[in-house]
């Protein structure tokens, strides 16, 4: 008789588990939409020099302090995909994610849609000869 009880404590442990991971993966998913739209109304097209690609932590990239405080804190922890550029006369540190990382190539000119330091878009310039 005790173990059937057991059974059923664990059996309402997984399904209240299970209906978290739910609540939450839709709670992140609304937010996620909700930054979307924002990079979406601030992105700017520029053309950029590509100078070099890496994954790295935030802290070691050359970004300022108020944007580093605003990041969330499980990226703080883990590498991110960082582009270092040339934006015009300046060189920065810009932010992507891993698919825009991986159609940026290195050490070529290319338009991308940029939101802040955030590269939200690319499109890759073909030059004719």
């Amino acid at each position: 008789m005790a173990w059937w009880i057991l059974y059923i404590i664990l059996g309402i442990v997984v399904v209240l588990l299970v209906a978290g991971y739910f609540f939450l993966k839709k709670k992140m998913e609304k937010k996620l939409e909700l930054q979307k739209e924002l990079v979406d109304q601030h992105k700017v097209s520029t053309s950029i020099l590509v100078l070099e690609k890496r994954m790295d932590k935030v802290q070691n990239a050359n970004i300022p302090k108020g944007v580093v405080d605003q990041i969330p804190k499980i990226y703080k922890l883990r590498k991110v995909p960082i582009v270092k550029a040339k934006i015009g006369p300046q060189v920065m540190d810009l932010l992507c994610d891993e698919d825009i990382f991986n159609k940026i190539p290195e050490k070529k000119t290319v338009k991308v849609d940029l939101a802040g330091i955030f590269i939200a878009g690319v499109k890759i310039e073909k030059r004719k000869k």
